[in-house]
C-alpha cells in the first residue's frame, strides 16, 4: 500500500485528504492546530462563501494568471458542488452570485468534510506540526514533534500568512523553500485598508455603495465597486477589500471613492442646485440630506471646506461644483492595510512557474504537491479563494491516489 502525507488540515488539504484515501493509498494528514477546519470556520463572517456562480478566470491573480485556469476548469464549481452534495451538504445562492452552505454557518461544512476524511480512513494527526520534510531516495521522510513518518507522496496544503490569529503560517513556504522552491513576494489580501483617518474616524460604521480606487498621482492601479464601510482607521467592506492586494505596494499614494457611482457630475449639481430653489430655509447642514448618509454627507461638506451653519442661499455654481467633485472623488491618503492578521487571503506564495499547472507536482522533485493558498494564486472576495482551495486539493488528491 503506497501512503501520502498531507500537511495542513484547512479546506484544500481536507480535500485533498478526501480524493487522495483508497484502499490502495493510505493518508497522513497532519494540522498543526488542535481541530482541523480552524481557519475555515471563519471564512465569509463565519458563513463560508464557497464558490460563485461567476467563475471568471478574470477574478484570480498572481505572477502568472493563467496558472490556476487548467485546474478551476477540470475541477470547477460544478464538479465541487457535485462532490459537496454526494456528503449531504446542502447549498444555496445569495448576493452577487455568492455560494454558500444552505445552512449559513462555517460549521456545517468543516464538519461534513470531517466525517468524509473519517469515513475514508484518513489518519489526522491534529496538534502535530511538521518540523520538516525530505526526500530519501523514493520516499519522504516527514519529521514532526512525535516522530518520523515515512511517504511516498507528499502534498503541501498548509495554507498562507494570512489569518495569522486563525491558524495562518509560514510552515508550508518553508517546507517548499527546504525542497528548492522560490517563494515570491507576500502580501495581505481581502484586508481592510489604512487611510488617513481625519474623515473617516467620524464615519465608523457608516455603510455605502461606492466606486473604490487606489491611485497613484492619476494613475488607477486597482479599482472595484461595491459596498464600502467606514472605520476610525480607514476603509472596510467587500469593495475595499477587493483593491487590497496591491494596497501596502502604493503606501503613500490614495484610496478614492466615488460615492454616487450611478450619477454623474453633472446630475449632482442639479440636485444641489434644486435644494437650494426648494427649501431656501435650510443650513449646508442638511444640504445633502436624502442624498448621502447624513454623517457621511456632512463630513463630505467638512471635506470640501464648508461649515454646516452656512444658509443653503450662499450655494453658487462654483460651490455647487466643488462639492459635486468631492463626492465623485472623495480622496483618503492611503496608509498600507492592516497588515496579515486581519488578512482573509495571501497574496503571492510559491513561484508557480516551477509545478505542473494540470497536476500541481512540483519540476524539482517528484512525488511532491503544493494545493491551495500556499500557492501564488489569490482570488477575489467573492468564494475564490475556496474555489481553488477545492479545485486544486482535488486536483492533487486525485493525482496521488492513482
Amino acid at each position: 500500500m503506497s501512503v501520502t502525507a498531507i500537511v495542513g488540515g484547512g479546506a484544500s488539504g481536507l480535500t485533498a485528504a478526501y480524493f487522495a484515501a483508497s484502499d490502495s493509498n493510505k493518508v497522513i494528514l497532519f494540522e498543526s492546530n488542535p481541530r482541523v477546519g480552524k481557519k475555515l470556520l471563519v471564512t465569509g463572517n463565519g458563513r463560508c462563501n464557497l464558490s460563485n456562480t461567476d467563475m471568471s478566470f478574470s477574478h484570480y491573480h498572481g505572477t502568472d494568471p493563467s496558472f490556476p485556469s487548467y485546474v478551476l476548469k477540470e475541477y470547477g464549481r460544478e464538479r465541487t458542488l457535485e462532490f459537496f452534495r454526494s456528503l449531504g451538504l446542502m447549498t444555496a445562492e445569495g448576493e452577487r452570485g455568492r455560494l454558500y452552505p444552505f445552512s449559513d454557518h462555517a460549521n456545517s461544512v468543516v464538519d461534513i468534510l470531517r466525517l468524509a476524511v473519517a469515513e475514508r480512513g484518513v489518519d489526522i494527526h491534529a496538534d502535530e506540526k511538521v518540523l520538516s520534510a525530505e526526500k530519501k531516495g523514493e520516499k519522504f521522510l516527514i519529521k514532526t514533534g512525535k516522530g518520523v513518518y515515512e511517504a511516498d507522496a507528499l502534498i503541501i496544503a498548509a495554507g498562507g500568512a494570512a489569518g495569522t490569529r486563525h491558524g495562518g503560517t509560514h510552515d508550508g513556504y518553508s517546507l517548499l523553500r527546504s525542497f528548492g522552491h522560490t517563494i515570491t513576494d507576500l502580501y495581505p489580501s481581502i484586508v481592510p485598508l489604512k487611510t488617513d483617518n481625519t474623515y473617516t474616524k467620524s464615519l465608523k460604521g457608516v455603510r455605502c455603495d461606492a466606486a473604490v480606487f487606489i491611485k497613484a498621482g492619476e494613475d488607477v492601479k486597482a479599482s472595484s465597486a461595491g459596498e464600502v464601510q467606514f472605520t476610525e482607521y480607514g476603509v472596510s467592506g467587500p469593495a475595499a477589500f477587493e483593491v487590497s492586494r496591491c494596497a501596502d505596494a502604493f503606501t503613500g499614494a490614495a484610496v478614492t471613492l466615488d460615492l454616487m457611482r450611478g450619477c454623474t457630475r453633472e446630475e449632482i449639481i442639479a440636485v444641489l442646485k434644486d435644494k437650494k430653489e426648494r427649501f431656501p430655509s435650510l443650513t449646508f447642514e442638511d444640504l445633502l440630506t436624502g442624498v448621502l448618509h447624513n454623517r457621511l454627507g456632512r463630513t463630505v461638506l467638512r471635506y470640501c471646506g464648508y461649515r454646516l451653519d452656512m444658509p443653503v442661499t450662499d450655494l453658487d455654481d462654483d460651490m455647487a461644483a466643488d462639492i459635486a467633485d468631492g463626492i465623485k472623488n472623495f480622496e483618503l491618503p492611503l496608509k498600507g492595510t492592516c497588515g496579515f492578521d486581519a488578512a482573509q487571503v495571501t497574496a503571492g506564495g510559491a513561484d508557480t512557474s516551477q509545478f505542473d499547472p494540470e497536476t500541481l507536482e512540483s519540476k524539482l522533485t517528484s512525488g511532491l504537491y503544493a494545493a491551495g493558498e500556499v500557492l501564488d494564486v489569490d482570488g477575489d472576495c467573492g468564494g475564490y479563494n475556496l474555489q481553488w482551495a477545492w479545485s486544486s486539493g482535488m486536483c492533487a488528491g486525485m493525482r496521488c491516489a492513482k
